[in-house]
């Protein structure tokens, strides 16, 4: 069993870690919708408030693949932002490199587009950028070093925060996403109480 399916059986809900894997009839929760490990079939006691946090800080860690010390540092910076704390961390972590490699449509996971950004296969503004953390701001301009690699890659033009140039493989961020953009399934009011105990 993959490790990344063994995530999406403990949320208990497809978080697309293996790209088209997750979206055919080979999917884990698909075949096996309980827990893994031993006592995943098992009795299942009703879960606490804390529980239910702590669930769904889970949930968005393995969705986005962050280590617990930086999604911890996306909170706290959330919350000494201006605005909504629940809004500005959707837009904390929508906004990462690695993520919106993957929102355009060059990757068919967010693993795989770290790795592409972390291998040096992107530039942001014409510049090399290798930081898979990286914030993206209004105005970049996110191409592949070599477009004709990605030439055959059926780009995301949905997105309407980001306008796509098909001719040159590459996208333009118009504006950083707003909550009614955001389509992920995570409850981020439950996230910010979590670290706000």
């Amino acid at each position: 069993m993959l490790k990344a399916c063994k995530k999406c059986r403990r949320e208990g809900e497809k978080l697309l870690l293996k790209g088209e894997r997750c979206l055919s009839a080979k999917c884990s929760v698909v075949r096996r919708s309980y827990a893994p490990g031993e006592h995943g079939q098992g009795f299942r006691s009703k879960m606490s408030e804390y529980g239910r946090q702590l669930r769904e800080k889970q949930k968005a860690r393995r969705m986005y693949g962050i280590s617990e010390s930086q999604f911890r540092n996306y909170a706290k910076k959330s919350s000494e932002m201006a605005g909504d704390s629940i809004e500005n961390l959707l837009i904390l972590l929508e906004s990462r490199l690695d993520n919106v490699v993957f929102r355009m449509g060059y990757a068919s996971s967010r693993s795989e587009s770290r790795q592409y950004v972390s291998h040096g296969l992107f530039t942001v503004n014409g510049h090399k950028v290798t930081i898979a953390s990286y914030q993206v701001k209004p105005g970049s301009i996110i191409s592949p070093k070599k477009p004709e690699k990605f030439q055959e890659v059926d780009l995301n033009k949905s997105l309407s925060w980001v306008e796509m140039d098909q001719k040159k493989v590459s996208g333009e961020v118009l504006h950083l996403p707003t909550k009614d953009e955001i389509d992920t399934q995570v409850n981020a009011s439950l996230i910010i109480e979590f670290y706000s105990r």
